[in-house]
């Protein structure tokens, strides 16, 4: 049976925004491993990147996973849980939906800039924003856990400001919007350009390295976790004093994890998943990205616990699942 002319229309819309998608999960810089996230709205339909995929496998059938725009947004105005739309292979729509439901923009770019998150882990990150992206309609919004209180907050920043296609979520990342994919792609570049920071010279030149050999990363690491990513990720690099709570956390266990040595090396088992290698690299180049004078704002014991929920092994399993060709081929 012959297509009609919206479903090729729809074909060929969503296969640019496989095309965006794939392109920025090549980039290390603003992708690490299942991070980031992806949406197209068309129509009633909000098409959206399946939780623990790999941006970098937008070309895979079950990437994409189709959710009803009216009744996410109906959900959301009634504090409901969005019902849980899954793909045929099993996969789950990403933990932002919320969040791509209520942005009004057709196209919609959630990523783990290291740039923006070095600047999103400051405290003094509004102040810092402010003359960098000077022009731009932008908003800063405070570390909210992801979900609909997330999307919630958004959705005030929007009636406020109905114009904002720039999001800096602090301890989090950056959202850009645009109608096309084409426009969020131009938007993404110049908002790079403008964040961009050069990497702190380290005794040891592999980015991951100055993690145990620079001191300055060595004391950003002694404050706490930075980011989600990280606590998931990565426990062992969080260094934490004996009788902190966390230290009494079974998640924060020694399994696969790198080993830190104070002004040696950063030692990585064999053992290790390519989501863990992609997280590892990526998290050095925001600690080495965060400037020694910078006052840093650390996630809180609660705001960890909220990351750390029943949920977190489930996704990392499926971030796993999902990266284990990937070593290889993104230089793992």
């Amino acid at each position: 049976m012959r297509a009609t002319k919206n479903t090729w229309n729809e074909l060929l819309e969503l296969n640019s925004l496989r095309e965006l998608s794939r392109r920025l999960g090549s980039d290390r810089l603003l992708v690490q491993a299942s991070s980031g996230n992806t949406s197209m709205k068309i129509d009633d339909t909000l098409w959206i990147k399946a939780s623990g995929k790999w941006l970098v496998d937008a070309e895979a059938a079950d990437f994409l996973i189709p959710v009803q725009l009216a009744r996410a947004k109906k959900c959301l105005d009634a504090q409901m849980v969005i019902p849980e739309t899954k793909s045929s292979g099993g996969f789950s729509a990403s933990i932002e939906t919320a969040m791509h439901a209520v942005l009004p923009h057709k196209v919609i770019v959630h990523v783990h800039s290291v740039n923006a998150i070095a600047w999103a882990v400051r405290e003094d990150a509004p102040t810092q924003l402010s003359h960098r992206l000077s022009g731009l309609a932008w908003q800063w919004l405070p570390y909210t856990r992801s979900g609909a209180d997330l999307a919630r907050k958004i959705g005030d920043i929007c009636l406020r400001c109905p114009q904002t296609n720039v999001l800096i979520l602090g301890n989090h990342g950056l959202v850009v919007c645009g109608e096309s994919c084409d426009s969020a792609k131009q938007l993404l570049a110049e908002v790079e350009r403008r964040l961009k920071i050069d990497m702190r010279p380290a005794p040891e030149c592999a980015e991951i390295q100055a993690l145990a050999t620079d001191p300055i990363s060595r004391r950003i690491l002694s404050g706490g976790v930075l980011y989600p990513c990280q606590a998931l990720f990565l426990p062992s690099t969080v260094r934490l004093p004996e009788d902190s709570p966390l230290k009494q956390l079974a998640f924060f266990r020694q399994r696969r994890m790198p080993l830190l040595i104070d002004d040696h090396g950063v030692f990585c088992s064999s053992d290790m998943t390519s989501a863990e290698r992609e997280m590892l690299v990526g998290f050095a180049n925001v600690v080495q990205r965060i400037h020694p004078s910078a006052p840093i704002r650390y996630l809180s014991f609660s705001e960890v616990l909220d990351v750390l929920n029943v949920d977190s092994e489930n996704y990392l399993r499926v971030a796993t699942r999902s990266g284990i060709s990937k070593a290889d081929s993104l230089g793992a």
